[in-house]
C-alpha cells in the first residue's frame, strides 16, 4: 500500500497556497507516438473488468458461495462441470466441508448449481482479466509501442494480478475444514484479498490516467488528497471485516446500536485486539466511525476548495461528497434492511466507485 500512495501522492490543486511545481509524466515517457490514446483506453477497460471482478466477489460472499468449489485448478477448473456426473462428483466434494454439514445439509444439487456459478464465474472472471492484461500487452509491445517505464509498471500489474489468485485460494482453503470447523473463510484473508483488490484496480486506473497525462501541475494539497485516498482504502478493508464475521446481520439500527453508543459486547474477545478483527459488532461499529471519518475528510476538502479552488476542483471534489454521502445513505439502508444481497452488492460497488473516485482525486492534474 506505501508503494501504491507514494505513486498516486500527485496533487489536488488549489490556488492561493504557496505552490511547489514538478514536471509530470508524459505519454511520452510511457509509450510511443500515436500510442497513448489506444493504451489509455486498453488500461480503462481493465480497470472497468477489475470493477466487475471485485463487484462479482462481493456477490459471491454474500451469497454464501465462495466455498462451493473445493479444489483449485487454475487450467481445468476453467470449465463448469459437463455432465450429472462430474456435477456429483463436486457435490460430493462440497458435503465433505464443515460448511454444508454444519449450515447447508440438505442442500439440493440444484441450489448446489446456483452458488456453485457464482464462484466459478468470479474464478473464470479473473481468467478472463489475465487475458484482457495479457494479450494486448504483448501486441502493444510488439510494436514496440510500450517503453520500458511503462513495461515495468505492467509486469507489476501482471504480478500482482497472479499473487492475488494465489492470495483467493488461501482465502477459500482457510474454510474447507482442518484444525476447526470454521464455516467462512479467515476474515484476515479476506481483508488481506480485498485490499490487495483495491491496490490492483488503484495501480491500473492510476497507470492509464498517467498514459493518457501530460501537462505539469501544481503540488498544493497533496496529503490533503492522499490522505483521503488512505482513509477510503482503510474504510473498505473495515468494510471486509464487517463481511467476514458477518457483521451486518446483527445490530440492525441506527444511529444507534441496538439502543447504545457502543455495542455491549465490544470488549468481549481476549486480547482486547481480536475484538478489531474478530468481533462481528466490534467490527460494525468500526466500520460505522469509518464512514463517519470518510464524510467528515469529504466536507473538509469540499469547504477548502469552495474557498479557494478553481471552478473545476470544486466540481471534482463535489462529486467525492456527493459519491461518499450516496454511499453512506446506501450503507444506512443495506444495515437497516438486514443486508439482503441486492442492496449488499450495491454498497460493495459503490463503494469501489468512491474509492476510484479518491484515486481521481489524488491524481489530479
Amino acid at each position: 500500500m506505501y508503494y501504491v500512495l507514494h505513486s498516486y501522492a500527485a496533487a489536488l490543486t488549489l490556488p492561493g497556497v504557496p505552490a511547489q511545481q514538478r514536471m509530470a509524466h508524459s505519454s511520452s515517457d510511457f509509450t510511443a507516438h500515436g500510442a497513448a490514446r489506444p493504451i489509455s483506453l486498453w488500461l480503462i477497460i481493465v480497470t472497468g473488468f477489475l470493477v466487475a471482478m471485485i463487484v462479482v466477489g462481493g456477490a459471491t460472499r454474500l451469497t454464501d458461495s465462495g466455498l462451493s468449489i473445493t479444489e483449485w485448478k487454475p487450467v481445468t477448473g476453467a470449465l463448469p462441470p459437463m455432465s450429472e456426473a462430474a456435477w456429483q462428483e463436486e457435490f460430493q466434494k462440497y458435503q465433505q466441508i464443515p460448511e454444508y454439514k454444519l449450515q447447508n445439509r440438505g442442500m439440493s444439487l440444484s441450489e448446489f448449481k446456483g452458488i456453485y456459478y457464482w464462484e466459478w464465474g468470479h474464478r473464470l472472471l479473473g481468467r478472463l482479466i489475465g487475458f484482457v492484461v495479457l494479450i494486448p500487452m504483448l501486441i502493444f509491445a510488439a510494436r514496440r509501442q510500450i517503453k520500458p517505464a511503462l513495461g515495468r509498471r505492467l509486469l507489476l500489474l501482471l504480478g500482482l494480478g497472479a499473487a492475488q489468485g494465489a492470495l483467493g485460494w488461501w482465502m477459500v482453503s482457510s474454510g474447507l475444514g482442518g484444525l476447526d470447523e470454521r464455516l467462512d473463510v479467515s476474515a484476515y484473508r479476506l481483508a488481506t484479498h480485498m485490499g490487495m483488490a483495491l491496490i490492483i484496480l488503484g495501480l491500473a486506473f492510476w497507470t492509464a490516467l498517467d498514459v493518457r497525462a501530460c501537462e505539469a501541475i501544481a503540488v498544493t494539497t497533496r496529503r490533503m488528497a492522499t490522505g483521503f485516498l488512505a482513509i477510503v482504502w482503510v474504510q473498505v478493508i473495515l468494510g471486509a471485516f464487517v463481511a467476514g464475521t458477518d457483521g451486518g446481520y446483527i445490530n440492525n439500527t441506527w444511529p444507534l446500536m441496538d439502543g447504545g453508543l457502543l455495542p455491549d459486547t465490544y470488549g468481549v474477545l481476549s486480547p482486547f485486539w481480536r475484538n478489531f478483527f474478530e468481533n462481528p459488532a466490534a467490527a460494525q461499529f468500526d466500520h460505522r466511525i469509518g464512514a463517519y471519518l470518510v464524510f467528515a475528510f469529504a466536507v473538509l476538502m469540499a469547504v477548502t476548495a469552495w474557498r479557494s479552488g478553481t471552478a473545476s476542483v470544486r466540481h471534482a471534489v463535489g462529486g467525492i461528497l456527493v459519491l461518499v454521502s450516496a454511499q453512506v445513505l446506501l450503507g444506512i439502508w443495506t444495515l437497516l434492511a438486514v443486508t439482503p444481497v441486492p442492496l449488499g452488492i450495491a454498497h460493495q460497488a459503490l463503494g469501489v466507485m468512491v474509492f476510484l473516485g479518491a484515486v481521481r482525486l489524488a491524481y489530479r492534474r
